[in-house]
């Protein structure tokens, strides 16, 4: 989780850094010999990438997900409640920790 934290904070700093590069008509950072033609092409071509680093998802994809909401909660597929899960989990984590003991360990 802290991960997602700092890669989302680092992302929009970079955002905001290379935004102000434009503004400011700074563009020696896009200056890279042999490789760009137009510095201030490159600024904002990476400007724009910037922008769309997050996902977007296809509507047909967030309409999918929505009709499984709906049918979930219409009652018409079956769930499965969470603590029931996590006990199965945690069975089975046990199971793996006395496999691994030694069956002298089995109750």
């Amino acid at each position: 989780m802290g991960h997602c934290w700092m890669t989302g904070w680092q992302t929009i700093r970079s955002n905001f850094r290379i935004w102000a590069d434009l503004m400011g008509s700074s563009y020696a950072n896009y200056d890279l010999p042999r490789t760009v033609e137009d510095p201030e092409q490159e600024c904002i071509e990476w400007f724009w990438v910037g922008l769309n680093d997050d996902d977007v998802y296809p509507k047909e994809f967030l309409e999918g997900l929505m009709q499984m909401v709906d049918d979930i909660e219409m009652g018409k597929i079956e769930t499965i409640p969470m603590e029931d899960v996590m006990k199965e989990l945690q069975d089975l984590v046990e199971i793996m920790d006395t496999l691994e003991t030694g069956p002298e360990d089995l109750t």
